[in-house]
């Protein structure tokens, strides 16, 4: 990896490369003026895999610096670092990565070993993905070809009673076994389906595999609840409300075991249809839920305007809020908001035992997150369930 620091404090630089040298990184580039950075990446001389730079710097800052990188197309992956105030660090995370940077860290000084090993294992888990969809993307007829012929296979993320610990539903989470390029996540193929029209055969796919299994474990005296992800693309058609309960019929699954997450992946394209299908879908006992409250274009009018009874935070309001003071605060209103609109709550993001000792002091109902379990294929379950009841007994 060649590996490029942008700092104005030499000793910074100095402890900086140390670091990455024990950690096995020896093509090190190092310069003390952002201008001089961008002038050998402009030449072309140097193509840098990994950028750390400080955000305050004389003569051109970190936040300019971040803006001359989107201008000339950088796709180095980028490391943010600074003794500045936290949230100045955390605005100019968003910001760098509102310019389509690939923001990997987000470092306080002084950075510790720790952190750079941190910053190096997310970043692989980042690249595995696109690594596994390979880089040109896939076609529209290709993805047709998946859902048509069966290469689409729900994976399972256990969802928990917080008072209890007693596993009490799960969210499907899609994936696509590509014969060539292996597992795909649904983030390299979810928007594909939007932008070309297949997103109501796709959710139909997940939807009854999702009925069948959810039946296969009641047959076996596991009755949990089941939530499939939608977005709002599929709320544009009347008739969605009826595909629905026709499949839940079929599968002889309850309609009130049934969850709807709407991911508002894009704004309503029209409001009427989607309040519409909304009320519908209450009225018929179907749960809703506005999964990943508080990012995208999810807001409070959604919760005032739209039919939901579940509230979802996301990952981002939950992992660290323990140690994160902004965090705390943006969740713990959640929750009361919640809780004052007469709706359930679920905290998802749960990674390390700092977050789940944090959540059992909170008022949330439901949690999930790799601490607990990470999502699973559908003959996993039971097994994983017969384990987790012997660790609760304990």
């Amino acid at each position: 990896m060649d590996i490029l620091i942008i700092d104005d404090d030499p000793f910074a630089i100095r402890l900086l490369r140390q670091q990455l040298n024990r950690l096995g990184f020896k093509t090190v580039t190092q310069t003390e003026r952002a201008a001089d950075a961008l002038v050998l990446m402009q030449n072309n001389s140097h193509c840098f895999d990994m950028i750390f730079c400080d955000l305050q710097m004389p003569e051109m800052d970190g936040v300019e610096l971040v803006r001359n990188l989107a201008e000339i197309g950088s796709v180095s992956r980028l490391v943010l670092v600074t003794g500045e105030d936290k949230r100045i660090l955390q605005t100019a995370e968003l910001l760098a990565k509102a310019h389509g940077l690939a923001v990997v860290g987000a470092l306080n000084k002084p950075v510790s070993p720790q952190q750079l090993r941190q910053v190096f294992q997310q970043d692989l888990c980042r690249l595995a993905p696109s690594v596994l969809a390979g880089h040109d993307g896939y076609r529209a007829d290709r993805l047709r070809q998946a859902i048509v012929c069966g290469e689409l296979e729900n994976f399972y993320q256990p969802k928990l009673d917080l008072t209890s610990g007693k596993l009490i539903g799960v969210e499907t989470l899609v994936r696509w076994h590509h014969p060539e390029d292996g597992l795909i996540y649904p983030d390299q193929f979810i928007p594909l389906a939007e932008q070309y029209g297949l997103i109501d055969a796709l959710t139909q796919v997940v939807l009854n595999q999702a009925l069948h299994h959810a039946r296969q474990w009641r047959d076996a005296g596991l009755k949990i609840s089941v939530a499939v992800n939608v977005s709002m693309a599929n709320l544009s058609h009347v008739t969605f409300p009826d595909r629905v309960v026709a499949a839940a019929n079929k599968a002889r699954f309850p309609l009130t075991a049934l969850v709807l997450e709407v991911t508002e992946s894009k704004l309503m394209s029209n409001q009427r249809i989607t309040l519409d299908i909304l009320t519908r879908l209450r009225l018929k006992r179907i749960n809703l839920s506005i999964d990943d409250f508080g990012t995208g274009h999810s807001s409070l009018v959604q919760l005032h305007d739209l039919p939901f009874n579940e509230l979802k935070i996301d990952k981002g309001f939950v992992h660290g809020a323990c140690r994160d003071n902004s965090l705390r605060a943006i969740f713990e209103g959640s929750l009361e908001m919640a809780r004052k609109l007469g709706m359930k709550t679920v905290a998802e993001g749960i990674e390390d035992s700092d977050d789940w000792n944090f959540l059992l002091a909170s008022s949330c109902d439901t949690v999930q997150g790799f601490y607990i379990a990470k999502p699973m294929r559908a003959e996993e379950l039971l097994d994983w369930h017969t384990l987790w009841s012997r660790r609760l007994g304990k």
